[in-house]
């Protein structure tokens, strides 16, 4: 029931767990698929396991830190295959520190590539989206109950969410714009939380299990397609029913 023939799907933070899984998914389904990381040595391989010289993938270096770099990333993916029709932005970054252990510079590195890579991306990509275009943002369940250890990768991601609400706003009804935010997802950001509270996790989780990366693809495709074609500025959760709003 989903097709993605002729979209074009634009995935950051593509060399990822949750990235990667996506952009089998949507290739599989159709889409043309621009890849984008700011770990070119990542990106190359991911670009290798999945185009297997089929020409509907692209790689783009990103640092989404960067205005600049988000600007030329989405110009390049707009040349190459006209408009924007999807956005998928999961780049980002998971450090554990205690506030008051925590620097300055750790602080604003982690909000210019979570919440600032966001603005970034989302506004380089407005110039360039196609009619009944999306946006999905990755939030967290972190920035909805707050994260031990975790506190300033809680504040990016309870912004991202506040920020992708207003973009909702703001491009409809030419581009939709969601939020998936997942739980305790088994991927290598999350290896060194499973290592030390994994037990812990399982047992207050209804599902009793972690999810997986393309369970949190399967989300994101949803609300891509037009089978979530009145969804708009919602928050969808993927975590077992760890955290129910």
């Amino acid at each position: 029931m989903i097709s993605f023939a002729d979209k074009t799907i634009l995935i950051t933070g593509a060399a990822g767990g949750i990235g990667q899984a996506l952009a089998s998914k949507v290739l599989a389904l159709g889409a043309n698929v621009a890849l984008s990381d700011v770990n070119l040595e990542a990106l190359n391989a991911v670009h290798k396991k999945l185009a297997k010289g089929n020409a509907r993938v692209s790689i783009h270096t990103t640092d989404v830190s960067d205005a600049q770099s988000c600007e030329q990333t989405a110009h390049d993916v707009a040349a190459r295959y006209g408009k924007i029709h999807h956005l998928v932005h999961s780049a980002g970054i998971y450090p554990e520190k205690m506030v008051a252990d925590m620097t300055d510079a750790e602080w604003r590195r982690l909000m210019s590539i979570n919440l600032d890579g966001t603005f970034y991306m989302c506004r380089a990509v407005i110039p360039h989206l196609a009619d009944n275009s999306s946006i999905v943002n990755l939030a967290s369940m972190a920035g909805h109950r707050g994260s031990y250890s975790h506190a300033h990768y809680s504040a990016s991601k309870g912004a991202v969410t506040s920020l992708s609400k207003s973009l909702a706003l703001e491009l409809a009804p030419k581009t939709r714009v969601n939020i998936v935010s997942p739980g305790i997802i088994d991927t290598p950001m999350a290896s060194s939380l499973l290592q030390q509270k994994g037990q812990a996790l399982l047992d207050s989780t209804p599902l009793k299990r972690f999810g997986t990366a393309d369970e949190v693809a399967n989300v994101i495709m949803f609300l891509c397609s037009d089978l979530a074609s009145f969804v708009n500025g919602e928050t969808l959760h993927v975590n077992g029913g760890l955290y129910i709003v």
